[in-house]
């Protein structure tokens, strides 16, 4: 669909609660996809109506749905065309349920931990307008300069604020677009994110998500019987992470030339080495899923305790700025109030 977008993380955990339940209880395909037609969230009531009529047609689950690419993301579309074959479909809408409720749990605590940094920074711009306003109203030595001008911007009064507002802005907007332009334009995004990898404290936050992330994907496949170039392939890719992704055929061409799963990742260069030796161990063990499990666990919680030091570390950094712009200020207060009393 040229229009269609992707379905929010709360209508795909619903979505996949009720295909559990209902094909749990021995309800047919076609009989959910028809009550989530009518009765399901609104994002979800469109899609579902049209994979319902794929599958009156005679249509498979895993075709149906790539129909719609746009709405699903790729797990679960690979993953509910393997449970369809392999007649696991309630334990894979299961499992899939469970990734989402994780993912959402993530989202939401970067949300609320971000959001007081944000508020201080926008807080702090309003604050410099507004003391730029306010120096407007100030009385002015005729014939110079303003007597008065702690920032050194040159800017005074309600003209003054609104170019300062319009440039930090406008600054933001541009940042915001050139990423956009990068990652999905020019289709730099692998190259972004493994910039991004390499940045003291937002890198390591990265890289715990996105081993969360490939521990549940690649569980998850294995668990399903799905060959290892492919549960590989998705499982990279359900990272979120463009470098993670792009790492994809290195990975694929080392297994194809019967290296193990571990050495396979080795060769991609993005897998921390205490993980990789883990892994090894699983693999050899014969107990991979067990350490999956164990891992997607492990870099949950720490991707929690990573994203709490970065947003400390986000609002340390604001709270500097501010300080540092206010000690600013007050020294160019400071040496206006001498310059003009020199002059008298």
């Amino acid at each position: 669909m040229l229009f269609a977008s992707r379905l929010p993380l709360s209508s795909l955990i619903e979505l996949c609660r009720v295909m559990r339940n209902y094909l749990g209880a021995g309800l047919t395909l076609v009989d959910v996809f028809r009550q989530q037609a009518s009765k399901g969230p609104a994002p979800v009531r469109p899609v579902a109506g049209r994979i319902a009529a794929v599958l009156e047609q005679g249509g498979g689950l895993e075709e149906a749905p790539k129909r719609e690419s746009a709405a699903f993301p790729p797990l679960l579309l690979a993953l509910a065309g393997v449970g369809e074959q392999t007649g696991m479909l309630p334990e894979v809408f299961a499992e899939l349920e469970k990734y989402y409720v994780r993912q959402r749990q993530l989202r939401r605590q970067f949300l609320s931990s971000i959001a007081w940094p944000v508020v201080q920074f926008f807080l702090a711009i309003l604050v410099l307008a507004g003391l730029i306003f306010v120096l407007g109203l100030l009385p002015q030595n005729q014939g110079r300069a303003p007597a008065y001008d702690p920032l050194g911007l040159g800017l005074l009064g309600a003209s003054g604020a609104l170019i300062f507002l319009g440039v930090v802005f406008g600054g933001l907007l541009g940042l915001a677009g050139l990423y956009l332009l990068v990652t999905r334009a020019l289709h730099q995004g692998a190259a972004v994110d493994g910039l991004l990898l390499a940045v003291p404290v937002v890198g390591p936050c990265l890289r715990a998500l996105a081993l969360s992330r490939f521990c549940l994907a690649l569980r998850l496949t294995s668990e399903t019987g799905m060959s290892v170039n492919r549960a590989l392939r998705l499982a990279l890719r359900a990272t979120g992470n463009g470098a993670f992704a792009s790492g994809t055929d290195v990975a694929e061409r080392a297994v194809r030339a019967g290296d193990d799963l571990t050495v396979a990742l080795k060769k991609t260069g993005l897998f921390p080495e205490e993980f990789l030796h883990i892994l090894a161990v699983g693999e050899e063990s014969g107990r991979l899923t067990d350490v999956l499990h164990h891992q997607a666990e492990n870099y949950h919680e720490e991707s929690g305790r990573r994203l709490a030091v970065l947003t400390a570390v986000a609002g340390y950094g604001v709270w500097a700025a501010i300080g540092a712009v206010i000690i600013f200020a007050i020294f160019r207060l400071f040496l206006s109030y001498l310059d003009l009393l020199n002059a008298v």
